[in-house]
């Protein structure tokens, strides 16, 4: 059996956006991704560590352990062996308490990447392939999250030609979340259900097309 490793936040945790629920695992991408490898045939298990408020590699001043760069090697190794890891992470960096643009959140993405290669995991076991996913763009926040993403719109700008740039250098692959839906209009950052469900499928194309399982 193929394992596949998402590393992510809320936007694959599954929260119903402008609320504190959780979408079920059928209805959230990592899901519908894993429903759609097993209608291909094949085997495969997704393993899920998504956190709510995850940075890539900055701390949140009033939660612990959002800074997705803490522990990643240990959480590779845990979970080996990988076939894949997708990170999907980006989208806290530009919280009102970071002053970060495109360009130094991409730069804590190449971190993670490194940290996925770099991790030690048992001899003999493969270092997995790494599938960078560009979250959604952010419209303007609203609701519940409109305070803590305050001027995230402006901040985001150019996550994804920074993001697609780290994936080359690093020889990582690149999908474009942007490319098949956007955020939603309930509060400009996490998705719809129905945007889960065009993501999770879309992802699974893009695995299966690289030739990855």
């Amino acid at each position: 059996m193929i394992q596949i490793l998402i590393y992510s936040d809320s936007l694959t945790w599954g929260i119903v956006p402008n609320t504190r629920e959780r979408l079920s695992f059928d209805r959230r991408w990592p899901g519908v991704f894993e429903k759609e490898l097993l209608k291909e045939g094949k085997s495969v298990r997704i393993i899920e560590n998504c956190l709510n408020g995850r940075r890539t590699t900055w701390s949140d001043p009033f939660k612990n352990g959002r800074d997705g760069s803490d522990g990643l090697a240990q959480v590779i190794e845990m979970h080996s062996p990988l076939r894949l890891v997708i990170l999907m992470l980006g989208t806290n960096d530009f919280q009102c308490a970071h002053q970060n643009n495109a360009w130094l959140s991409a730069q804590g993405t190449a971190k993670l990447v490194n940290l996925v290669r770099q991790a030690p995991i048992e001899p003999g076991m493969p270092v997995p392939e790494i599938l960078i996913v560009a979250p959604p763009v952010i419209t303007e926040p609203k609701g519940y999250f409109a305070h803590k993403f305050k001027g995230a719109e402006r901040r985001y700008i150019g996550l994804p030609d920074e993001l697609e740039r780290v994936a080359s250098e690093l020889s990582a692959i690149f999908f474009d979340a942007n490319s098949v839906t956007e955020s939603s209009q309930v509060d400009g950052i996490h998705l719809d259900a129905p945007q889960h469900e065009i993501l999770g499928k879309a992802i699974a194309q893009a695995v299966i097309d690289q030739g990855i399982l």
